[in-house]
């Protein structure tokens, strides 16, 4: 399975409770902050949920 780093760029002031509990569950809380996590179906749509407040590379 390959890895993908995520970095969260937007702020989760004014979102959805929904929104908020995915960057806690994908393990961002802070702004700016990187993590390696594997690229499966369920990482991949927890970034598809907030991809707009999120940046993602390869590994």
């Amino acid at each position: 399975m390959s890895k993908i780093k995520i970095t969260q760029t937007g702020s989760p002031i004014r979102r959805h409770k929904t929104q908020r509990a995915t960057l806690v569950g994908l393990g961002l809380n802070k702004m700016h902050r990187t993590v390696e996590v594997e690229a499966t179906p369920e990482v991949l749509g927890q970034v598809r949920k907030v991809a707009h407040l999120v940046k993602v590379a390869d590994a």
